[in-house]
């Protein structure tokens, strides 16, 4: 990773949010969530981290080269870049990606970015509790999946810990556990759509699959 795709962003004091995926392919959702946890978040600035692969998905994604040429042409934004730290680090999961990021750049506030429709299978992530536990979460809505996310199991087990939306400017410099889910206008692209209709395939009608980002 150089120091163009993400690590100037990583200064100490600064909150960083880290928006996580195969990105297969990126699109303007990726960029539209990004850009709603900028201001609702308070987050100095949003890093995608562009998975090597997803645990939770059968099928292998596009080669990470062209993952990575695809999110850097597709970013227009000075405050979010792309990385690919994880290869880097040598980690799978998102639990260790953050123990190892929050060890090496202890002076940076980091937050973990998902959509709602990760909340809703949060609790079958790898030591999902340990995310909760290492920085804030901040969940964003997406079609169809407000009421599922909140009624999701991680959701009840760390109701205590969720900052109400109204607050949600002071999330990235909070201490864990704390999350919390806000609103934002929907946009239902996704990139399972994106894949469909790339293979020639009718794009489904539903909203993004669980774990789809």
């Amino acid at each position: 990773m150089t120091i163009e795709d993400g690590r100037a962003l990583f200064r100490p004091g600064a909150r960083v949010g880290l928006l996580g995926g195969s990105f297969d392919p990126p699109h303007e959702g990726h960029l539209h969530l990004s850009c709603e946890a900028l201001k609702r978040f308070g987050l100095d600035g949003v890093v995608w981290l562009v998975s090597p692969a997803n645990p939770l998905k059968a099928h292998a994604p596009a080669a990470m080269a062209v993952r990575l040429a695809a999110a850097k042409d597709l970013i227009d934004h000075p405050r979010i870049a792309v990385s690919d730290i994880e290869v880097e680090l040598g980690t799978c999961y998102t639990a260790e990606t953050l123990a190892a990021l929050t060890g090496m750049f202890p002076q940076v506030a980091f937050t973990w970015l998902m959509g709602a429709d990760n909340l809703v299978q949060f609790d079958r992530w790898e030591d999902w509790q340990q995310i909760l536990d290492l920085v804030p979460v901040g969940v964003l809505a997406r079609p169809g999946l407000r009421g599922a996310a909140l009624r999701s199991r991680a959701a009840r087990i760390y109701a205590a810990a969720r900052l109400p939306a109204r607050d949600s400017r002071a999330l990235g410099g909070m201490r864990p556990p704390v999350w919390c889910f806000v609103n934002m206008p929907m946009r239902s692209v996704s990139s399972s759509a994106l894949r469909q209709v790339t293979a020639g395939e009718e794009a489904p009608d539903a909203p993004v699959k669980q774990g789809e980002t």
